[in-house]
């Protein structure tokens, strides 16, 4: 895979920062983004099943997702879509139900690229160094670089 992604936890802010390229226009990203039938294809790490209880990409909007691993296990996550900008950028909160009371505040920015590409750039603010810890230790940039690279396949059907 030619577009890895990079997630990094810097020295002293509670604030994780990733990027990652796709070979695929920031219209088609977006949109991976804002349609639900499509996010239940890319979403959350492989062999994990999604129900995805509300998802409502837009400023003001909600979401609600379960992943369900192969033995069971389930994990949800919710949050609140601040503000949209359509194909330019997306505020939101997020929320392991795992770890309750630790909401992250994240932004993502698609950025174009020349020859039709995007690359996606994005961080999120945690109440506390601790909680930035915690969730990174729980796997955090593995799931997310499965996830895009579920994306990656699902962007290159949108575009086909």
């Amino acid at each position: 895979m030619t577009n890895q992604l990079t997630v990094t936890a810097p020295e002293g802010p509670p604030l994780t920062e990733f990027t990652r390229e796709f070979d695929a226009p920031v219209e088609a990203v977006f949109e991976a983004f804002r349609d639900p039938a499509l996010v239940r294809q890319w979403l959350g790490p492989h062999g994990y099943d999604m129900d995805l209880e509300t998802y409502d990409f837009r400023t003001g909007g909600r979401y609600r997702y379960r992943h369900r691993t192969p033995d069971g296990a389930e994990y949800a996550f919710r949050g609140v879509f601040h503000t949209l900008r359509d194909n330019e950028f997306a505020v939101q909160t997020f929320e392991f139900e795992g770890v309750p009371d630790v909401v992250s505040l994240d932004r993502m920015t698609f950025v174009r690229l020349d020859g039709g590409r995007t690359r996606l750039e994005g961080h999120s603010m945690f109440p506390s160094v601790e909680a930035r810890d915690v969730m990174v230790a729980s796997g955090m940039a593995d799931g997310m670089s499965q996830g895009y690279d579920r994306l990656d396949t699902v962007v290159s059907s949108v575009t086909a």
